[in-house]
């Protein structure tokens, strides 16, 4: 079977994001991006199920500027045989919206006619949550978000275990189908250097995203980003009672 596995380039992990003067949005300029966390763990799994015969080909699909291209070459290194870039110079964090980014993994997914989408949860640089569960919904197709355990039975079934607030939550359903990948789903392997020159060799395929009858309008309008308040310094207490004092009548949480 051929699966899509959908990628998003963000602010690297690691980096202290900073706020522009203007309170726009983050500041992007000579900022370190990689692969968000979510999707590694997506396209890691896609990986060990073709590895284990079930998916015949697995392609990497982006949608971002000229940029978001390393994003889907880390992706082929990793070991996806293709990849498509959904071209558009919207920022991915505020104006490319999750409604808008489903809309065009479906326009993929309807050329393509895989039997398995998989997407991170969320990503971390707008934490929406949403893209997959939204592309379930426009393709009518059965969805397992949060999934720490994906099993495909006869080609035909997954079974998939799902983290929720009171544990894990076994579910089966038919292919086609939409999963989206939690963060102990497993552990992404590295790029190594030999198949990142590999991956400059396998097919891109680079479409405009405005060709594909998209309304990419964002639904949600930005109205300010700010950064997190700064923390106070902690205070020492001389004893038991001073403690308690100060978590009654200062922090109010007694």
């Amino acid at each position: 079977m051929r699966a899509i596995v959908a990628v998003k380039r963000v602010v690297d992990y690691a980096v202290k994001v900073r706020v522009k003067g203007d309170k726009s949005g983050v500041d992007l300029t000579n900022v370190k991006m990689s692969m968000n966390p979510f999707c590694e763990i997506a396209v890691e799994e896609g990986l060990r199920l073709k590895e284990k015969g079930h998916i015949k080909e697995l392609i990497a699909v982006s949608c971002g500027p000229d940029k978001a291209a390393e994003t889907l070459r880390q992706a082929l290194a990793m070991g996806a045989d293709r990849a498509v870039h959904l071209k558009t110079a919207m920022r991915t964090d505020q104006e490319l919206q999750p409604l808008a980014v489903a809309k065009l993994l479906q326009k993929v997914v309807e050329k393509e006619s895989p039997d398995l989408v998989l997407v991170g949860k969320q990503a971390i640089d707008d934490d929406s949550n949403q893209t997959g569960g939204i592309l379930a919904g426009l393709l009518k197709w059965p969805q397992a978000g949060c999934a720490s355990e994906v099993q495909v039975q006869d080609d035909k079934t997954l079974k998939v275990a799902k983290e929720v607030d009171t544990g894990i939550q076994e579910v089966k359903m038919p292919l086609p189908a939409v999963v989206t990948a939690d963060l102990r789903l497993n552990e992404p392997r590295y790029a190594t250097l030999p198949n990142l020159m590999k991956a400059k060799k396998k097919p891109m395929e680079v479409i405009e995203a405005s060709s594909l009858g998209v309304d990419l309008s964002p639904r949600l309008q930005i109205l300010k980003v700010e950064d997190p308040p700064v923390r106070a310094a902690g205070v020492k207490v001389e004893n038991v009672d001073q403690l308690i004092n100060k978590l009654k009548n200062e922090a109010k949480v007694l």
